[in-house]
């Protein structure tokens, strides 16, 4: 891209060609076979993905989502040489907080709509008016329309200096960052580099690691000791996915960028996993926004750009790169249904915690599962840190 550091309007506007292409390799997909009476204990179903795969043909509308989404204020810019998209939503209330709420992986943009109206209008949606926020929706360098990357080092430090660069540039001093995922972990950076710019941080997700010291755990009760039990099911059986992408990404995208239906699997089993489902993601996400995330995916190429962030953490790791204490003022809403579950006195020695939020349900893509939830906790975060 050219040195511009000019703000244009963006439009998603995907060819009848690239449609016609998905539909053919959706048609030609050859099913393998499975083991029968093991539900996902493998994986994704063949019964499951092969319905899936035939709403994904007939039924699903992407034209109609394409033109959902346009109805977004879209944009793009480029920062650090990389191109990033995002949505930026002003409130009509003059005094609302500037907020920027990233993603994670295998998310994108689409997973905030739902909170777009709630959390820039609360006047039109039986809220407060005080507790407005303008919104920027970013996506990841890597992911979607911020995507593909074209050189290493895009790691959680570079994408949030990029965001304090994007939000000096939309002429914001000072506001709130929030996100789930990689969201939690570059919305935590963000805080660490520009702590006189970021009010506040919220998290729906938050991994609290011991770090080996005598006595740590010895006041710990049965319920932190259970979500101790999570951690180490989400480093083995769990982390299958991470550990790919953290050290061979490259290998594993020639599937995904090849086979929509790989895709589409490599996406929707984590749909499943990491939600409060029952059978099937559906019972937690609406498919048709589900089946929009893996759009993005899909149509701009980006599983391996996507899949490389990991890569970038695990180096970062090897290194001994370790993030500091978050010293301005955060917020935790814990969602039980996520893939971890993070233990307060563990968080409270990285982190200046002063709201924590435990709930009853809903998993990691709380703002599709539990979006009146999370905009209410967001809104109680920030209102003690206005002024």
């Amino acid at each position: 891209m050219s040195n511009n550091t000019g703000i244009q309007p963006f439009r998603i506007e995907v060819p009848q060609a690239d449609l016609d292409y998905l539909n053919e390799r959706l048609t030609r997909f050859r099913c393998p076979d499975q083991l029968p009476g093991l539900g996902w204990q493998l994986g994704v179903p063949t019964e499951y993905l092969s319905e899936l795969i035939a709403y994904w043909r007939s039924d699903y509308d992407w034209n109609a989502q394409e033109k959902t989404l346009n109805e977004l204020p879209q944009f793009v810019t480029e920062i650090d040489g990389q191109r990033v998209h995002f949505v930026h939503v002003r409130s009509p209330e003059p005094t609302a907080t500037p907020l920027i709420m990233t993603h994670g992986w295998p998310g994108s943009f689409v997973e905030f709509l739902d909170l777009i109206g709630p959390l820039t209008d609360p006047r039109a949606h039986d809220g407060d008016p005080a507790h407005a926020f303008h919104l920027v929706l970013p996506s990841i360098p890597g992911f979607g329309f911020s995507g593909p990357t074209t050189e290493p080092g895009w790691n959680i430090n570079r994408v949030a200096r990029a965001w304090a660069e994007l939000m000096a540039r939309l002429g914001y001093e000072r506001y709130g960052a929030q996100g789930g995922d990689w969201g939690s972990g570059i919305s935590q950076e963000l805080a660490r580099i520009a702590p006189e710019q970021v009010i506040g941080v919220h998290v729906n997700y938050l991994t609290t690691f011991p770090s080996g010291m005598p006595g740590e755990l010895d006041d710990l009760g049965p319920e932190d000791h259970r979500r101790l039990g999570l951690l180490e099911r989400f480093q083995g059986d769990f982390g299958g996915y991470m550990a790919i992408q953290s050290t061979r990404p490259q290998t594993l995208a020639y599937g995904l960028a090849d086979s929509p239906v790989g895709q589409l699997a490599w996406i929707v089993e984590k749909f499943k996993e990491w939600t409060d489902s029952v059978e099937r993601p559906e019972d937690a996400v609406d498919r048709d926004r589900m089946l929009t995330n893996v759009m993005l995916y899909w149509l701009t190429n980006t599983a391996a750009s996507a899949a490389r962030f990991y890569y970038e953490f695990a180096q970062n790791m090897a290194r001994g790169d370790y993030p500091s204490r978050v010293e301005v003022p955060m917020g935790v809403a814990v969602f039980p249904k996520d893939i971890v579950l993070p233990i307060r006195a563990l968080a409270e020695r990285g982190a200046n915690i002063v709201h924590w939020s435990e709930f009853d349900r809903g998993g990691h893509f709380a703002a599709l599962e539990q979006p009146t939830l999370l905009v209410d906790d967001i809104r109680t975060f920030f209102d003690a840190l206005r002024g």
